[in-house]
């Protein structure tokens, strides 16, 4: 099989039209090239392409790019400077003749949006969305502190931070997984059905900042800032679990990337 065969796979089970401009290209190898199995994952970081190898599967599909820039724009200067990481990742998906693929846009055009529907899902919350307001739950009542405590331990988020009142009582919670901007991330937040926001990541002086006013002017709202790779893992293991149904007994697996993130206590 080729690289393109499972590409075209993937593609006609999202079912969305490709952008004019997407980053949803090949980041190594090419189309023509043959492999023998899938690897889904969140970021193809070198560990995640360390286990690909180890697995035997040369088709890496990853939902955030191989080089540390959305659109790949720094990887011409990372080589130009022989940058030692760039350098060793390079070397490695060269010599074990791998394929790069990303899969983000098309994730993010389905409706629902694979990713959202990913973390709901892990939640337990995909029968609780809003007709009304895209990914958006009436999820069961609960507080702040304890929807941070359990987005946590659900979504494997050892880094997990929130602002708010922790008694706050929720009902009402927007997902926006990753890193979706002040915008969007500001238009949930001001909803005024909306008590709190999940999100993957933000600029602090933006979404925190917004948020930390919120609560400073007596609005009842929280922000759970969950980190952007536990955030949008599970959409990723999903589509690993649809390619396998369509493959059958063709190796495809879900390698998941490791939330690196430590936290100390002040």
């Amino acid at each position: 099989m080729k690289a393109q065969d499972v590409v075209d796979l993937v593609d006609a089970h999202l079912g969305v039209p490709r952008r004019k401009a997407t980053v949803d290209e090949y980041l190594a190898g090419g189309p023509d090239q043959e492999i023998h199995g899938v690897a889904f994952t969140m970021m193809a970081t070198l560990d995640v392409l360390q286990h690909a190898v180890e697995q035997g599967l040369d088709l890496v599909i990853s939902h955030e790019p191989l080089y540390f820039h959305h659109r790949g724009e720094w990887n011409a200067m990372l080589s130009a400077e022989a940058d030692p990481v760039h350098h060793v990742k390079s070397a490695f998906i060269a010599r074990h003749r791998l394929v790069v693929r990303r899969l983000h846009d098309a994730m993010h055009d389905t409706r629902p949006d694979r990713t959202v529907d990913g973390a709901a899902h892990a939640l337990g919350w995909e029968d609780f969305e809003r007709a009304d307001l895209s990914a958006t739950f009436d999820i069961p009542a609960t507080t702040l502190g304890s929807l941070a405590e359990y987005a946590a331990r659900t979504l494997g988020a050892g880094a997990l931070r929130y602002i708010g009142n922790p008694d706050l009582p929720v009902t009402v919670a927007g997902i926006q997984p990753g890193f979706w901007g002040f915008e969007k991330n500001r238009a949930m937040l001001a909803h005024p059905e909306v008590d709190v926001l999940l999100i993957g990541e933000s600029n602090e002086w933006e979404t925190a900042a917004y948020a930390t006013d919120a609560v400073g002017a007596g609005l009842p709202k929280g922000l759970i800032v969950i980190g952007h790779v536990p955030s949008e893992q599970e959409g990723m293991s999903e589509m690993a679990d649809r390619l396998a149904d369509l493959l059958p007994g063709f190796p495809v697996d879900f390698i998941p990337t490791v939330d690196s993130f430590r936290t100390v206590s002040a």
